[in-house]
């Protein structure tokens, strides 16, 4: 569900790389993949990354998509393979705010600030590594 976000945000950032820094590497004789990996990647990494942070955000946000697919609300352990259910924070906040009697507040209130927290914080870090990545630019 999230593969769109990061392929909009990768190829948007594939195409804010200006056409004269391919243009001058294909012109020193360089093939196109050195072009790709020298040119045009160093400089769209940064997009590129900010998108994948955004779309992982997103991601541990999102209770529908767990719902239906490997959802468990309670599990004695913790999974050991990568095919066995999960416990995702989305839909344990879910079951305790509508299914479950008797849950005290601030249960449900604290399970909300720490998923709040948590793409919050995924948010941060894409605004960071952007910004971190553009001060590097020289263009």
């Amino acid at each position: 569900m999230i593969l769109p976000v990061v392929i909009t945000s990768s190829r948007e950032a594939l195409e804010s790389v200006p056409r004269h820094f391919r243009t001058v590497s294909l012109s020193l004789d360089a093939s196109r993949w050195q072009t790709i990996r020298h040119s045009v990647l160093p400089h769209a990494l940064p997009g590129i990354m900010t998108g994948m942070i955004l779309g992982l955000g997103r991601a541990a946000g999102e209770t529908a998509p767990i719902l239906f697919t490997v959802a468990a609300f309670y599990l004695p352990r913790l999974p050991q393979s990568l095919f066995d259910q999960t416990m995702a924070l989305p839909y344990h906040l879910y079951v305790i705010s509508t299914q479950v009697p008797g849950i005290p507040e601030n249960v449900r209130y604290g399970t909300a600030l720490v998923l709040l927290a948590l793409v919050l914080l995924l948010n941060l870090a894409a605004i960071v590594l952007r910004s971190r990545f553009r001060r590097k630019k020289k263009w």
